[in-house]
């Protein structure tokens, strides 16, 4: 019997579903006499070799030949031959003698004689083992040509043949003709989360697995390279994270060598792409004259070092090469090329790069390159290289003068944290202690810190910091200031604080003067709208929030439309408010503000939940949760959480509700984050109203009244009230749900929005006496129908028909109620779908369910689960893509098997298909 090849056990393969099915098929394909051949081609690290391992993996009953090319063989003829071969070799005798005595010459000495008699007896030869063959070829690039020519030559006649042959090469090389190609790309971002989670040793956090994934820009093996050289301190957020691949590795081992390879001419124009990674060719034509910079660049283009670009640039084929050829080129080469760079970037739109390059090249006295390059920095907004953080970062390193040093700093650190790399702006503000600070940077510092303890610390720490820094910063940068205090007063805000928001201000009132500039007169008229509402005074706030409107379009900046969506959304205007909180989010994603993204998303939710978009919503937390996390803001994270919670209530999902509504609370409990406890009960009352459980609806809902910063709220409470006031009358506590309306009927009465006064309306038809309550309940649904949210107008309609059928009307019940269970069903919303058929039935009507047999067995979030199992995701996958854990979705996945009587996932996939 011939020899069989050690069966190697590939690792989980991230992102590549696709690939693997046609690997699967090949191999299956062989085992009916359909064989085949396909050549992978990837960029180093790519996933070639894992990808040979997988279909070997899947060649149960086949005998396994693999062997790699050498480039130190490259030049001995047939000695790829050899080394896949040889396991064989006791099958010679089954060929012709001539063929058989070609062959043993080839392998024994080399000898190819040339025309058909090599190729021809090593096809053969596969043919003769008598089972399904798998020969993999790795690194083919490398092997000897006529080694490589047989193979192709067999690759191209395995019609009819029980015969796999895989090939493994670079990107860069000319592919065989006639042989089907595969090519491996960079991995998806979710693939690449997913990978990070697999390989990360426990600790990693969002922001720090971003910043890999960033540098590994989709290269498995650059992800699995660089996690593996994370030191302690990086995972714990003590050092930096690392800024490269790590040097030596195997990765950066093979882009080393391969340039090395490329004339010296061409290497000099690749340091100049690695040092300015924006420059255009005609800026890189003026730096090579009078060389030929075209005819310089072809080596690296063939040898698929580099591509072109768009703007008339060239990129680095794979981008963690540039930093190879930068790390490899000595000191005095580098300084050169950035004075080079230097001196050609000239033009005006040009000024931060060109000052740069002189600082980093030393171009000059230091506190004069210094100047110039802080100057350069702080004029006005940059996107591309450099980041505006580095530069002022590099500037405060060329600085000598420690008031100056540490303003620099502060000025980097504040830019870092709006690109949203938290960890590198509190590493940026560590150095500020050793410095000699002035009292204005020592304000602006800690804006800073506040500023990032309101993302991701104590909310009451946060506020403290924000105070102090307004402190400070009054008599100077009066702008600041008053920004600090507007973020103070959100801390409070979002701690639910509301005596500690309106004293806030109070303070800010007091600083107010009629010469202030657009934005700071924004600021204080969105401060005295907000305390109005609080107070109450809703008339009061309506002239305050009214002015935001009007002086929102003079002022350019992601914040400034927050705050006039939330102007808009306190009047009523939800359409408006939509727009701008939409306009908020292209602004922050336009200027590469990343900190603002997660923060502006919140608040688009909340437009959303007014008017029912629930699919929006989830979307949109799932991005902002995201966000979030990989920016370190763990404040906005809770936030992100608890809308997921309250889409899953409105799902009827219970588990993954509870899940997401308890992790919120948790992380409310711990950073004193009011809203976020106050929003994660919202979603469990949610789901006890939908399930019929009104006792626990009403005391969870009752919670979000706290004022002693624990999970409650006042703007969550006055959102929930329509779910309170139904739950207490359910359970006879009308003098509650009137106490409670009276606080809606204030704020509702003021705006004039058809969807809020309906909820009111709806409100006091539940708390109606019998004769009185149907006509209340006709002007809600009157009301709803001039407004947008059709989900409240299914659940007027569900309470409508429910009041019309015990009084005795179940025609007219069944009107409401069908339309009701419409909505239900096609939100997807389980147990307000169960509550509209129980009562049609009631009225006297059968209701059979129009999805699925298996959706009808299963909760919302278990068919979920189901269908992206039967897609063929890992448990770890769906926690992923659901941001659930793996033991959640396996809990799930069990109930699921038994719900549906089936024992495997091949059975589901065979139901659900």
């Amino acid at each position: 019997m011939p020899s069989v090849s050690p069966v190697i056990r590939s690792p989980a393969l991230r992102g590549r579903d696709a690939e693997q099915d046609i690997l699967r098929r090949l191999v299956d394909g062989a085992r009916g006499r359909s064989g085949g051949a396909m050549v992978l081609l990837g960029a180093p690290g790519m996933g070639k070799s894992a990808m040979l391992d997988f279909a070997v993996d899947q060649a149960e009953g086949f005998v396994v030949l693999r062997t790699r090319g050498v480039e130190a063989e490259a030049a001995l003829p047939c000695a790829g031959l050899h080394g896949l071969l040889r396991p064989v070799m006791d099958r010679l005798p089954a060929l012709p003698a001539a063929q058989a005595e070609v062959l043993a010459g080839a392998l024994e000495l080399g000898a190819t004689g040339g025309g058909l008699a090599l190729p021809a007896s090593v096809l053969n030869l596969l043919a003769a083992v008598g089972r399904p063959v798998l020969a993999c070829v790795d690194d083919v690039h490398h092997l000897d040509a006529p080694s490589r020519e047989a193979l192709f030559f067999a690759a191209r006649r395995l019609a009819g043949e029980r015969i796999v042959l895989l090939f493994g090469a670079r990107d860069d090389g000319p592919a065989p003709e006639g042989v089907p190609e595969l090519r491996l790309g960079g991995l998806g971002e979710d693939a690449c989360r997913r990978l990070a989670d697999d390989l990360a040793p426990e600790g990693l956090g969002a922001e720090l697995r971003a910043s890999l994934i960033e540098i590994a820009r989709g290269n498995p093996l650059a992800l699995r390279e660089l996690v593996g050289s994370l030191s302690a301190a990086q995972v714990t957020g003590a050092a930096a994270p690392p800024d490269t691949l790590p040097p030596g590795g195997r990765l950066w081992r093979a882009y080393a060598d391969r340039l090395a390879r490329l004339p010296a001419a061409t290497g000099d124009l690749l340091l100049l792409l690695a040092a300015d990674p924006d420059l255009d060719m005609a800026s890189l034509v003026r730096a090579a004259e009078p060389a030929c910079a075209l005819t310089l660049l072809e080596p690296a283009e063939r040898a698929g070092v580099i591509v072109s670009a768009p703007g008339d640039r060239h990129d680095f084929r794979d981008p963690a090469m540039g930093p190879v050829v930068y790390a490899e080129a000595s000191s005095a080469r580098r300084r050169a090329a950035h004075r080079l760079l230097a001196s050609v970037l000239d033009h005006d739109h040009q000024r931060l790069r060109r000052a740069w390059h002189r600082a980093v090249s030393l171009d000059g006295p230091g506190e004069r390159l210094a100047d110039e390059l802080a100057a350069a920095a702080a004029a006005g907004s940059h996107r591309g290289y450099p980041a505006p953080w580095l530069a002022f970062e590099r500037a405060a390193e060329l600085t000598a003068r420690g008031d100056v040093k540490a303003a620099r700093l502060a000025a980097a650190a504040n830019r870092a944290w709006h690109a949203g790399l938290a960890r590198r702006a509190r590493s940026l503000l560590t150095r500020l202690c050793s410095l000699t600070v002035s009292e204005e940077v020592r304000g602006q510092a800690e804006l800073i810190r506040g500023s990032l303890e309101l993302r991701s610390g104590k909310t009451g720490s946060a506020r403290d910091e924000l105070l102090s820094a307004a402190g400070w910063l009054l008599d100077r940068d009066r702008g600041r200031a008053v920004r600090a205090l507007l973020r103070a007063s959100e801390a409070s805000y979002l701690a639910g604080d509301n005596s500690r928001f309106l004293a806030i201000a109070r303070q800010a009132a007091a600083l107010r003067r009629p010469d202030d500039p657009a934005a700071t007169q924004l600021m204080f008229e969105y401060l005295a709208g907000i305390a109005a509402t609080f107070r109450g005074r809703h008339r009061e706030a309506a002239d305050p929030l009214r002015r935001v409107l009007e002086i929102a379009p003079s002022v350019r900046n992601p914040s400034v439309l927050v705050w006039a969506g939330v102007a808009s959304l306190l009047l009523g205007d939800d359409v408006r408010a939509l727009g701008l909180s939409t306009r908020a989010v292209e602004a922050a994603r336009v200027r590469g503000a990343v900190s603002a993204v997660p923060q502006v998303l919140e608040f688009m939710i909340q437009t959303e939940i007014w008017v029912g978009r629930y699919a929006s919503v989830a979307a949109n937390a799932v991005e902002g949760l995201r966000l979030a996390q990989e920016s370190g803001q763990l404040n906005s994270a809770g936030q992100h959480l608890a809308w997921l919670a309250l889409t899953s209530a409105v799902e009827g999902d219970e588990e993954t509700c509870r899940i997401r509504a308890g992790s919120a609370i948790e992380l409310a409990g711990a950073h004193g984050l009011g809203v976020a406890g106050a929003l994660g009960n919202w979603a469990l009352a949610h789901l006890d109203l939908a399930a019929g459980r009104h006792a626990g609806a009403a005391k969870r809902l009752r919670a979000t009244a706290r004022t002693d910063g624990t999970n409650g709220h006042l703007v969550v409470r006055v959102m929930a009230t329509p779910h309170l006031v139904e739950a207490a009358v359910r359970t006879g506590e009308h003098e509650q749900a009137r106490a409670a309306l009276r606080v809606l009927d204030r704020w509702v009465g003021s705006t004039r929005s058809p969807d809020r006064l309906a909820l009111a309306a709806r409100c006091h038809a539940l708390l109606a006496a019998p004769g009185e309550a149907e006509e209340r309940f006709r002007d809600a649904l009157d009301l709803h129908h001039q407004g947008l949210c059709e989900f409240e107008t299914a659940r007027t309609q569900l309470l409508f028909g429910s009041v019309l059928r015990r009084n005795r009307r179940p025609g007219a019940a069944r009107e409401h109620l069908h339309s009701a269970l419409e909505t239900f069903e096609r939100s997807g919303a389980r147990l307000w779908t169960e509550q509209a058929r129980a009562e049609l039935r009631g009225a006297g009507e059968t209701v059979r369910s129009r999805g699925p047999k298996a959706a009808e067995k299963l909760t919302a979030q278990q068919f979920q689960i189901a269908r992206i199992v039967a897609d063929g995701a890992t448990n770890r996958e769906v926690a992923a893509r659901l941001y659930l854990s793996p033991r959640t979705v396996e809990h799930h996945l069990r109930n699921i098997f038994a719900k549906l009587d089936i024992r495997s996932r091949v059975e589901l996939v065979r139901l659900l298909s």
